[in-house]
């Protein structure tokens, strides 16, 4: 009987390290990019003085402070010929509590690996979301993700008109390769900073694990100067994209469902339902697991619960993988 139950727990131990198993209160950690605390409980660094020099980015003939950069009722527009005129509420917002969706999702809709890329979304699906931030039916699984829970706060303080108008602006978009998908066995040490996985100091490397870890082409052009046309490389587990495949063309035998039956063919939308080729990874993992553990509800997600109900670690890795790289960047800072 010992025997017997020491198997167990060995097996139980091997199944949770390679990512099959996981617990039901654990989300995976690589996907939330959640900022370590200061070692020891030490306070946080004192704030640096503010940066008051101009910046500049190639191919734009604008400048910036980099407080004008990241003011979230009027961030900086670094390329309007990229894309149609912005309403108010996109490029401006509206005080209090309404921030410029420009900011974090840029005025091209593609956003950042923290957050969602809104543009080419269906308009209907855009104003579903929004309306389920402000019924409190979407939230995410791990309560530290406050990007999450500042969305909350600026759809609840959105109108219908205003959200309508915003579903409109990044609707008619269409979505572009932005990630660059790459397999490989080890990855570069990454910290998460504001929720972006940013390389560490020096080239140590370490084993990818059952993780995807994304991080921008430019940390700097990304993380500082918020550069619309400076994508994502997600790196990938060797072997993951054909497994993916696999999965998301057949269902896995009854593990999941075939995703071209809602998502289209060529996984860019159909109808109401929206595009997830060349999506985040990141993000689509998050959106996932919110849906299994049930911090997601509402119209859409319900149809997806029983679609991801049984998906481990590995098989979001391996979905993520490949969907993602079905419609990718070939090469760094990309529109």
């Amino acid at each position: 009987m010992r025997t017997l139950v020491a198997l167990v727990v060995l097996g139980v131990a091997s199944l949770l390290a390679t990512g099959v198993l996981r617990a039901a209160s654990e989300p995976p950690a690589w996907a939330y990019a959640i900022p370590a605390p200061p070692p020891g409980g030490a306070p946080a660094p004192a704030a640096a003085p503010p940066d008051t020099s101009m910046k500049q980015l190639p191919g734009s003939t604008l400048s910036f402070t980099r407080q004008q950069i990241s003011d979230g009722f009027g961030p900086a527009d670094w390329f309007p010929g990229d894309h149609p005129a912005m309403p108010d509420i996109v490029s401006h917002g509206r005080r209090p509590d309404v921030r410029a969706c420009g900011l974090c999702h840029y005025p091209n809709g593609k956003g950042r690996q923290e957050n969602a890329g809104v543009s080419g979304l269906p308009v209907s699906y855009f104003i579903q979301q929004m309306n389920d931030f402000r019924n409190g039916l979407r939230k995410s699984a791990e309560p530290r993700k406050n990007n999450t829970n500042v969305m909350i706060a600026i759809a609840k303080a959105m109108t219908p008109e205003e959200i309508k108008e915003t579903a409109d602006y990044f609707g008619a978009m269409k979505w572009t390769p932005w990630i660059r998908v790459v397999e490989t066995n080890t990855v570069p040490k990454v910290q998460s900073r504001g929720g972006i996985w940013i390389p560490v100091e020096g080239s140590e490397k370490e084993p990818i694990g059952v993780r995807i870890i994304e991080t921008p082409e430019n940390p700097e052009r990304t993380e500082i100067l918020r550069d619309p046309r400076s994508g994502f490389i997600a790196y990938v587990p060797a072997g993951s994209i054909k497994k993916g495949e696999a999965l998301v063309k057949t269902g896995g035998n009854g593990r999941t469902e075939a995703c071209a039956v809602c998502h289209g063919a060529d996984l860019m939308g159909l109808g109401p339902v929206p595009g997830i080729a060349g999506r985040s990874p990141s993000y689509l993992v998050r959106q996932m697991y919110d849906m299994q553990v049930g911090a997601r509800h509402g119209e859409w997600t319900d149809l997806m619960k029983s679609v991801v109900a049984k998906l481990t670690d590995q098989d979001f890795v391996n979905i993520a993988a490949y969907v993602s790289s079905r419609l990718q960047s070939t090469g760094p800072a990309t529109r």
